[in-house]
């Protein structure tokens, strides 16, 4: 015999059992909200940066490296973080987001860098996969064709929590890895990187002497 939902609810009372209850919807995560990231960067000074900041200027409200830039840090350490922030590339420009690294050293292999870089540039014709924009240097490939034309701003965003890393451009996940079979088992540039391995350290601009331009960068600390 069926029932109708209707006819097995009235049975289930008739016999002094309870109707199934129904199960409870999944909890919504938590909303971030820009009010829960820090500011790292005043828009008019240099305050909170240590290192090549003679290679630096402030213009315009962004950060923007100068012929002569190579490597700037925050003052402070990071470990777990969400950063976003926006910049603006120049033909053939080249930079980088070093994160978790010391202040000496190649934060590319000390720490890590994350690529910033005009790769529509003839000039990168042949780039190696972990080179593009995006990319975890010498680490992990990012997605291509995500960049706006060279000259407008891009939004980016880099996520750290331990091993695992993500870096949205423009909207759009262009890298998401956990990095520690290549802390342990080795690197697809095949060159060591005890960098992946470190648990924490400064947020930096790579400079390359190219002009680069970099705006509201706000940080939320993770746990």
């Amino acid at each position: 015999m069926t029932f109708t939902p209707c006819a097995f609810f009235a049975l289930c009372i008739a016999i002094g059992q309870t109707a199934p209850a129904p199960v409870p919807p999944a909890p919504t995560p938590p909303m971030v909200t820009e009010v829960e990231f820090e500011s790292i960067f005043d828009g008019k000074t240099l305050d909170g940066w240590v290192g090549n900041t003679s290679g630096y200027a402030v213009e315009n409200g962004a950060i923007v490296c100068l012929p002569d830039g190579e490597n700037i840090f925050t003052e402070d350490t990071y470990a777990d973080f969400h950063l976003k922030f926006e910049f603006q590339l120049t033909p053939g420009s080249n930079n980088g987001i070093g994160i978790r690294t010391p202040k000496q050293g190649d934060a590319a292999f000390v720490g890590m860098e994350i690529q910033v870089l005009d790769d529509s540039d003839a000039k990168y014709a042949n780039l190696k996969p972990w080179q593009f924009h995006g990319s975890i240097y010498g680490v992990v490939p990012a997605k291509r064709g995500h960049l706006k034309k060279v000259g407008e701003w891009n939004s980016q965003e880099i996520i750290a929590k331990g091993s695992h890393i993500q870096v949205i451009l423009n909207g759009v996940t262009i890298l998401d890895a956990n990095i520690e079979k290549a802390a342990t088992e080795g690197t697809i540039d095949g060159k060591d990187h005890p960098g992946l391995r470190r648990q924490s350290g400064h947020i930096g601009f790579l400079g390359h002497g190219d002009k680069v331009s970099f705006r509201n960068l706000r940080i939320r600390k993770l746990n």
